[in-house]
């Protein structure tokens, strides 16, 4: 059986590599001692927003706290923090066969690349993990939206696709998984606005305040993309492009087409509202970071995404959660718009 090694083992690394595990597979994670500690003891219980459920006892959990033991890896699953892929890229590197699968199941476009360039004798692979997990409890994992792991196809990844089956997280496969990474940052612009606003994400989004931050977001996004000639993939019923319109309608006819876009708990938060409830860095350098480094890369300004890096950075700083309300937040950025509007006129 081929021996599966997850490297991060939090929320998305445990919930991941637990379905693979009560699914049949040989699973190995690699985390903190606190985790391990947790899962040694508790085992892992994971949970979906209809109502399914798997667990794991403590005496099937393998788990260590460093990357020594990935040396009998045939397939590694990288699911740490993007700020940690640099340091998780130079461990790996010291200990994994020539060979070995990698696959960089994290947010942001680049992370995939790092892994690639410390690891030239392995084969690293974009993935993408669509939906939401939290940590409900000591061992315990809530996906809390829905969707399907997406990865980039690999000869050398077909002899373990049916291990993700069995587990009934059954891969998607494309050619180019670069459309379908910025078509989830897109989405994922909101973990900002979530932070912020220190709201589940369903309240968040039933409001149009709020909705109108994304909006702003999205298509400050989309016409730097649309210049860079990068296509995002269709990751929901609606395209990319129109979801912008789609987030600007009513409560009550959004409350409707809401339904039909995307499944979500009403409990669920957004990774990065986890992160600051929790006091740790977030991953805003690596979500609508990505947007103002494209535009600098085009020569061009994000003045909407630059100030909700700007926000998030502040909260980071704070000894006080913020909790904006979408009126109050909508008018923060569209005065960044407005400034840089006003500024490029001048020039």
């Amino acid at each position: 059986m081929a021996k599966i090694f997850i490297y991060g083992a939090g929320s998305i690394g445990c919930y991941v590599g637990g379905r693979l595990l009560a699914g049949g597979s040989d699973v190995t994670f690699i985390g903190r001692a606190r985790v391990a500690d947790q899962l040694r003891s508790h085992g892992i219980t994971l949970s979906r927003h209809d109502d399914s459920r798997w667990h794991a006892p403590s005496e099937r959990i393998d788990v260590a706290t460093d990357a020594a033991s990935a040396a009998a890896a045939d397939l590694v699953l990288v699911t740490v923090k993007s700020a940690a892929t640099a340091t998780a890229a130079a461990e790996l590197a010291n200990v994994l066969r020539p060979g070995t699968i990698v696959v960089s199941l994290q947010n942001g476009i680049g992370n995939a690349d790092v892994l690639r360039a410390a690891l030239p004798q392995q084969t690293v692979l974009e993935g993408m993990v669509p939906f939401n997990v939290v940590e409900r409890g000591p061992g315990a994992f809530h996906q809390g939206s829905g969707g399907e792991l997406e990865i980039r196809h690999a000869a050398a990844m077909q002899p373990f696709v049916d291990e993700f089956r069995k587990a009934g997280l059954p891969l998607i496969q494309h050619a180019d998984l670069l459309p379908v990474q910025w078509a989830k940052l897109l989405l994922n612009l909101n973990n900002a606005i979530n932070a912020l606003a220190n709201r589940p994400l369903k309240e968040e989004l039933s409001q149009r305040a709020y909705r109108l931050c994304l909006a702003m977001a999205q298509k400050e996004a989309l016409a730097l993309l649309k210049q860079a000639s990068i296509r995002p993939a269709k990751v929901t019923p609606l395209p990319a492009t129109w979801i912008p319109r789609v987030l600007g309608v009513p409560d009550a006819l959004f409350e409707r087409l809401g339904r039909t876009m995307l499944t979500i708990d009403p409990l669920a938060r957004s990774s990065m509202s986890d992160d600051l409830a929790a006091g740790r860095t977030t991953e805003i350098d690596w979500i609508n970071g990505e947007v103002v480094r494209l535009a600098q890369r085009l020569g061009r300004t994000a003045p909407v995404n630059e100030r909700l890096c700007e926000l998030v950075r502040e909260a980071e700083r704070s000894d006080v959660r913020p909790s904006w309300s979408g009126e109050a937040l909508l008018a923060r950025i569209r005065a960044a718009a407005g400034g840089a509007s006003a500024r490029h006129d001048r020039r």
